[in-house]
């Protein structure tokens, strides 16, 4: 089993399929927020990954063209 992510680096919430900052652990489970900001969301840590650079990118883009065409918020 990988390492749970650092708080301060980027994590895959494999359940909702988003990428956030990791920003503290709080009951067991990980609060994690958008990169740029916005509604933080809260994460079991089964459901949680380190995300690597190559995958960092690759979620970033899908983010941004999902906000671009309406279907993310």
């Amino acid at each position: 089993m990988p390492e749970p992510p650092s708080v301060g680096t980027l994590a895959h919430d494999t359940k909702r399929d988003r990428v956030g900052v990791a920003m503290a652990r709080h009951n067991g489970r990980f609060c994690l927020r958008p990169q740029g900001g916005g509604q933080q969301w809260d994460a079991e840590p089964r459901d949680v990954k380190p995300v690597t650079a190559d995958e960092a990118l690759r979620l970033r883009v899908r983010d941004a063209n999902e906000r671009s065409w309406g279907t993310r918020l």
